[in-house]
C-alpha cells in the first residue's frame, strides 16, 4: 500500500506525516502476499434480549479475531421492551442502523444484522453468507485514503483520494477491545450469559472529508481502556472508504 498526498503545510506537522507515511509504507512491504491492504469493517447491530443474537455475536467474535478485519458490535434499545434493557444500548447506535436502512433501501431495522463496509448487509443468523461477504470485500480493496494516526495520540490524518459524490465524512467509534458477558436477567434471553466483542461505546463525527489532505481532532476518550476505530464514509450510500483502528 503506497501513501498518497501527504503534503500538507507547515514544517512541524509536516513532519508528523511524513514519519507516519514512512511507517505505513513500511508495514505494507511486510505484510504477506495475498494480505488485504486495508481493513473489512464488520458493523454488527445486536440486542441482549434478542434471541437469535448470542449466536451471531459468537460469530462476529470470530471475524474479529482474523487481520484485516475491524469487528464493531452496537447494541440497540428498541427491543428493550420486551422485558429486558439492554446494558450497553445507546440511541445512538440504532440511529447509525436507521441511516443504513435508508441507504439499503430496507423496510425496517432488525437483529442480528451485519453491515459489511458500509454498504451491503447480511442476517447475523447467515454465517456462510456474511463470511462470504467478508472474504469478497477483502479482495475489493481499491486505492482508499490512507488514515494515519498521530504520534501525539490526540488527532488522526486522513490523506487525499477520490471523493465519492455527495461528499465524505469522518466517524470516530471507540468501543471495548476483547469480550464482554453480560448475564441476561429478562426478556427472551433470561437465564443466558449473553457474550459479545469490540462493544462500541461512542460514536462522535468528526468532520468532513474533502478529498484532500485534512488532519481531525479527536475528542478525549471517556476512558483509556477503549480502543478507537476511525471510519472514512461515503455520505450519499454509506459506503466505508478507509478505516484505521489504534
Amino acid at each position: 500500500m503506497k501513501l498518497r498526498g501527504w503534503v500538507i503545510a507547515g514544517g512541524a506537522l509536516f513532519a508528523s506525516l511524513a514519519v507516519a507515511a514512512t511507517g505505513a509504507e513500511q508495514g505494507a512491504r511486510a505484510r504477506a502476499p495475498g494480505a488485504s491492504p486495508e481493513p473489512v469493517v464488520v458493523e454488527l447491530f445486536t440486542a441482549q434480549g434478542c434471541v437469535a443474537c448470542p449466536e451471531a455475536n459468537l460469530l462476529v467474535e470470530d471475524l474479529a479475531s482474523r487481520p484485516g478485519v475491524i469487528a464493531l458490535t452496537y447494541s440497540v434499545d428498541y427491543w428493550d421492551y420486551l422485558g429486558w434493557a439492554d446494558t450497553f444500548a445507546k440511541p445512538e447506535f440504532a440511529d447509525r442502523q436507521r441511516a443504513y436502512q435508508g441507504n439499503l433501501r430496507l423496510r425496517d431495522v432488525y437483529t442480528p444484522q451485519i453491515v459489511v463496509d458500509g454498504y451491503r448487509q447480511v442476517s447475523g443468523a447467515r454465517p456462510p453468507e456474511v463470511r462470504a461477504a467478508v472474504a469478497e470485500e477483502a479482495a475489493r480493496r481499491v486505492w482508499p485514503p490512507e488514515v494515519q494516526f498521530m504520534n501525539d495520540g490526540g488527532r488522526v490524518a486522513v490523506g487525499s483520494g477520490s471523493l465519492p459524490e455527495g461528499g465524505a465524512e469522518v466517524w470516530l467509534v471507540r468501543y471495548d477491545p476483547g469480550p464482554a458477558t453480560v448475564e441476561v436477567r429478562g426478556g427472551d434471553n433470561r437465564g443466558q450469559s449473553v457474550r459479545h466483542v469490540n462493544v462500541v461505546r461512542e460514536i462522535v463525527k468528526l468532520g468532513d472529508w474533502v478529498g484532500r489532505p485534512q488532519v481531525f481532532r479527536m475528542p478525549e476518550a471517556e476512558s483509556d481502556q477503549l480502543a478507537t476505530a476511525v471510519l472514512v464514509q461515503a455520505k450519499a450510500d454509506g459506503r466505508i472508504l478507509a478505516a484505521a483502528a489504534l
